[in-house]
């Protein structure tokens, strides 16, 4: 069944979908299974059964694996199919009568143990099904080798949504959150009645109405081993969730209830009364490897199924390694690609989802052979497909084997992480020389990367942080990574992160190194709400959470990665400062641009869309090494009753620097919005008028402040 909407879920059951006992458990003899039509993939609900299906070219046996409780080490009732009546071409079907949802299954395919050749087969393995949509328990360990992983459940997709729909909102308006399900709500400072869980999430929405921020991207929610790397058990747990091993099925960690399938119905809760509030959701996808790793790796899913194409091979069996992970998916393979839409297509028809951000989707790119290629066809299908038109697609355009393509993944609708505006932002800021014509560049939007392709603005996804590396508090305190409680000798990690600790490795008391630090945290959070393009920001950065220095935190499922509720009144000037920009910016168009700035103006005398100048108010000079820009942002081209000029003064030097308006802005009345170096509530204005700017004056500017004006009326 499809998620149509017109059923409650909850209607038809008293509480999360359970495991159940089929009805033929108290016959003298089970029904016999009976041949079913071979699509769609998976374990399929119907009126009066369950249909599995299941893909596999080479397997010479397929069966169906039935379980009662979640625990259970063995099933109760193996279903063999058969070669003649339950297979079309490559396609192995079963329908087996008398199952209901919360029904628990694995798949067993026999066929030849053949590494060299890439087959994999071990009849003895417990196999996840590609296409499940849930999973409950863990990895049982046993001393016969025989492998179990979490078990399957029948899902019934049937969800009362409330009306509820996707919102549309143009990635021109967008300002995402990134966010990790369980560390936004797990610590105990969080208050909530249900910590670390989806509807723990559910408790925090008013929070986010208030920041402002109009999209969520959560960190990975496919399933992954929770206390296991790789299916084995691991010293260090697996925080991040980039470790997938069922693509279809909602991260059952992440759920507030322990019945088989209640993530699912939690799941959907939670997008709904996000969408309720007029918050987006989008989905950090990883389809660039799985968690079975390389050929010592254990087999639990797509290497006993079809190994050879699912995932890249070398000639001799081992496995590609694109994603520094043990594997790559063979995403560009036919039947690999088909799995991909069917996912993304599931994501989006039963759980409402707005959007994707793809991990590594450098390897989206790569051939069969791995070889990068243009127009790959899976980059391609995604941007056309008519399923998803509605959808954000985001690529982080690198992977771990060197490729890095920002600026050249794709054109059409696909946007970037733009690890360019990442870099340079910090630069500038940190008072690298050279830096301010790239900062314009970026402030701008980032032309020099998109327009050529046809794309706009809109297509830079703009951040100076993510969840990969330092938060903004550590960008500003450390200059060395800190990442020895990985177990991995401080190897992990980034070494080039462009931080600075500004006289003092890490928290100190020294009141002068903090007020810079606190001022560099500003500078950064307002270049990126002034930027064109799409502004994301790492949740706890508006309230200065820190990692202790650790740039690498994708084991440390404790304190030291969750957000801690308390820097919400400790940094409540941050929070505050934050809050502002975000409304500053939704409220003026004239910072978030659909179109590529020109330089071009509407009239003699008029203020062209963007215009740039030195600190004495004439055309800057972009051979000029010094570290100060004015950027005068005009209403040229935009038909908005609320759109202003903005003016903004940026300078990274050590020294205090004068500045001088340039004549074209002076007979214009301009009012402050942002001052990094006042203390509040003067350091922005948003409700209120801030104060009007003498243009005949010298403008002074201390060293590392940003300054914003707004054009009245």
């Amino acid at each position: 069944m499809i998620d149509t909407g017109a059923t409650s879920y909850l209607a038809r059951s008293s509480g999360p979908v359970m495991a159940k006992q089929p009805s033929f458990a108290t016959a003298a003899k089970p029904p016999t299974p009976q041949f079913s039509y071979p699509l769609p993939y998976g374990a399929i609900l119907r009126e009066d059964g369950v249909q599995f299906v299941v893909y596999s070219r080479s397997a010479t046996a397929m069966r169906v694996l039935l379980y009662k409780k979640a625990n259970d080490r063995e099933p109760y009732r193996s279903i063999e199919c058969n070669p003649d009546t339950n297979r079309w071409g490559d396609i192995w079907s079963v329908f087996v009568p008398g199952l209901t949802a919360g029904e628990l299954y694995h798949f067993q395919a026999d066929g030849p143990f053949d590494p060299d050749r890439g087959h994999r087969f071990d009849p003895h393995a417990r196999l996840i099904d590609p296409f499940a949509k849930a999973l409950v328990g863990e990895f049982q360990a046993g001393s016969d080798g025989v492998s179990r992983p979490p078990k399957c459940v029948v899902i019934d997709d049937h969800f009362d949504w409330q009306g509820g729909r996707h919102l549309r909102r143009p990635l021109s308006d967008t300002v995402i959150y990134e966010m990790h399900v369980r560390g936004f709500t797990r610590s105990p400072t969080s208050g909530a009645e249900r910590p670390g869980t989806y509807l723990g999430v559910i408790e925090k929405i008013p929070y986010l109405k208030s920041l402002g921020v109009t999209a969520v991207e959560l960190m990975p929610v496919h399933e992954f081993p929770t206390n296991e790397s790789n299916g084995q058990k691991s010293t260090r747990g697996n925080y991040w969730g980039y470790d997938p091993m069922a693509f279809f099925a909602p991260h059952r960690g992440y759920a507030d209830s322990a019945e088989p399938g209640a993530q699912v119905r939690e799941f959907k809760e939670m997008v709904r009364e996000l969408h309720a509030a007029g918050i987006e959701v989008i989905l950090d996808v990883v389809f660039n490897h799985t968690s079975e790793g390389n050929e010592e790796g254990p087999t639990f899913t797509f290497k006993g199924l079809e190994n050879s194409v699912y995932y890249m091979l070398n000639a001799d069996g081992s496995y590609k390694n694109y994603s520094g992970c043990g594997n790559t998916v063979n995403s560009n393979h036919p039947i690999v690609r088909e799995m991909i839409f069917h996912c993304l297509r599931h994501w989006v028809y039963n759980y409402h989802i707005d959007g994707f951000r793809f991990d590594l989707a450098s390897i989206l790119s790569r051939d069969r052979s791995g070889e990068l290629v243009p127009n790959p066809p899976l980059v391609e299908y995604i941007a056309e497909d008519p399923m998803l038109a509605d959808t954000k697609i985001i690529a982080e355009a690198w992977d771990a084997a060197g490729a890095y393509q920002v600026g050249s993944f794709a054109n059409g609708r696909w946007a970037e992480w733009n690890g360019a505006y990442r870099d340079n932002v910090r630069r500038y800021w940190r008072g690298d020389l050279g830096m301010t014509g790239p900062m314009a560049t970026r402030l701008a939007g980032s032309s020099d990367l998109y327009q050529s392709s046809g794309r706009k603005p809109y297509h830079s996804i703009n951040f100076i942080t993510s969840h990969d590396g330092y938060s903004l508090n550590d960008l500003v305190s450390y200059e060395r990574k800190h990442n020895l409680a990985n177990g991995e000798g401080n190897r992990d990690g980034d070494n080039n992160s462009y931080s600075a600790n500004y006289g003092v490795e890490g928290p100190t008391r020294r009141v002068p190194i903090r007020r810079l630090r606190k001022r560099q945290a500003k500078n950064m959070m307002a270049t990126l709400l002034l930027s064109q393009g799409v502004p994301m920001i790492v949740a706890g950065d508006e309230a200065l959470r820190t990692q202790r220095g650790n740039n690498n935190a994708y084991c440390q499922d404790n304190a030291l990665s969750w957000f801690d509720w308390r820097l919400t009144q400790r940094n409540a000037e941050m929070l505050r400062f934050s809050e502002a920009l975000i409304a500053l910016r939704l409220h003026q168009p004239t910072l978030r641009r659909a179109k590529f700035l020109t330089g071009a103006s509407e009239g003699h005398g008029a203020l062209p869309d963007v215009s740039w100048y030195g600190t004495d108010g004439e055309t800057v000079d972009w051979n000029h090494t010094f570290h100060s820009l004015t950027c005068v942002l005009g209403t040229a081209g935009l038909d908005d009753d609320k759109a202003r000029h903005v003016m903004i003064l940026m300078h990274s030097g050590g020294k205090p620097q004068e500045f001088h308006a340039p004549k074209t802005v002076r007979g214009l009345t301009w009012r402050l919005a942002i001052d990094t170096i006042a203390e509040p509530p003067h350091d922005v204005f948003v409700d209120t008028p801030g104060p009007v700017l003498n243009t005949s004056q010298p403008i002074q500017m201390d060293h590392h402040t940003l300054k914003c004006y707004i054009a009245s009326e």
